[in-house]
């Protein structure tokens, strides 16, 4: 599993902690990359996940196999900053790093932000709201 814009990692953690095999942690600043860290090393779940420094775009435009194909992607950008980067991710996680089949992709918003434009073959499998937050649950058409 893939969780971007990581933050304290806690999407990520709570995937590991109910069954994914493998996860990686993305983001750009290294203090939340370093929360991460603890936050691994606190659950014992440090040999299970990867850390990278970056930002998310480049990282799912990356050509290299070391960043592989994920089967579940969860994006939660900071609401009070619009990324224009985001449709960017969405589309580079749709042109190779997804799984080939089974995959699902969790985009949290804001209800104020604005929305990136969702590849088109993406399929809105469930969409949740909580207070000021929108859930949008991905999957292949």
């Amino acid at each position: 599993m893939l969780d971007l814009y990581a933050g304290t990692g806690a999407l990520g953690i709570e995937a590991l902690s109910r069954g994914a095999r493998q996860a990686t942690f993305v983001d750009r600043d290294p203090a939340a990359l370093g929360a991460v860290r603890e936050n691994l090393e606190r659950t014992g779940l440090s040999g299970s996940a990867r850390l990278v420094r970056s930002e998310a775009g480049a990282f799912v435009s990356r050509k290299d196999k070391e960043t592989g194909a994920f089967d579940l992607v969860f994006l939660d950008p900071p609401y009070a900053e619009e990324d224009p980067m985001l449709g960017d991710s969405l589309a580079g996680l749709a042109r190779g790093k997804l799984a080939a089949r089974g995959w699902t992709v969790v985009l949290t918003r804001g209800r104020r932000s604005s929305m990136p434009v969702i590849p088109l073959d993406w399929l809105v499998a469930r969409r949740l709201a909580y207070g000021d937050t929108l859930v949008f649950v991905y999957r292949e058409v």
